[in-house]
């Protein structure tokens, strides 16, 4: 599917992943929604690409319909690129020094990680139906975010891996039930980039963490998933599947 012309939406699209994908579909000629809880880094960096900024946490159904809606409506194309980037990775432990951790704090995270990237992929293939179909047939494309996490996910992380995992096992079913309709659904799932995640971290512990990548030896540029997500929309025989991105990294247990 061509990118140029078509109306694009990126949740998350404000820092990280999501800021490199929504800056990349721009340059190739979409116009894109950047939906984001952070509404002055949105702004921002939709002003930079000549977007749309949206606020919208991607559990809350009504501020999600809006932000697809506002994409819908940007190109006479409607919306055809629906990348979900927005998530959470706040690590613990089962049992903490004080007991068992709080079940609010795994409902949180999986709350964001899955039911959010639920949430964004049922609203957006649902505007995507509605398409004319390219010459492929084709109405659109849904990319999701999942982590290297859901295969090998480390102490700490079992709301993360979970929520991952999650991510990962919706990828074949929904892109299963949604063909029918001319839309195709993929999951990326990322190893150690370099986002704003990390940044709090030291330069020795960077490099540290680069180090384990068996190549290339270091950390993943966000512009590298902007890469794949852009070559998934183009190449319409990518479906129903995971793709990592990790430099064949596979984490240890801590």
């Amino acid at each position: 599917m061509q990118i140029k012309g078509t109306a694009a939406i990126v949740f998350g699209g404000a820092s990280g992943l999501g800021e490199a994908a929504a800056r990349r579909l721009a340059a190739e000629g979409a116009t894109v929604v950047v939906a984001d809880l952070n509404s002055s880094r949105a702004e921002l960096v939709a002003a930079e690409i000549g977007g749309i900024a949206r606020t919208a946490d991607v559990t809350d159904a009504d501020a999600v319909a809006g932000a697809v809606e506002a994409a819908a409506q940007a190109c006479p194309a409607g919306l055809r690129i629906s990348v979900c980037c927005a998530g959470v990775g706040w690590p613990a432990k089962l049992i903490g020094r004080d007991g068992p951790t709080p079940l609010e704090h795994f409902a949180q995270v999986i709350s964001i990680n899955l039911l959010g990237t639920i949430n964004a992929l049922r609203l957006a293939a649902a505007a995507m139906i509605g398409n004319e179909p390219d010459a492929e047939g084709e109405r659109g494309v849904c990319i999701n975010t999942a982590s290297v996490a859901a295969y090998d996910g480390q102490i700490g992380q079992v709301a993360y891996a979970a929520s991952k995992g999650g991510v990962v096992g919706l990828t074949l079913p929904a892109a299963r039930e949604l063909a029918a309709r001319g839309v195709r659904v993929m999951t990326i799932a990322p190893g150690i980039f370099d986002t704003p995640m990390l940044a709090s971290l030291s330069e020795e512990v960077r490099r540290s963490l680069g180090a384990q990548v068996p190549f290339p030896p270091r950390l993943a540029r966000p512009s590298e998933y902007a890469d794949l997500a852009c070559h998934i929309v183009a190449n319409t025989m990518l479906n129903g599947e995971v793709i990592r991105l990790d430099g064949a990294i596979r984490m240890a247990p801590r």
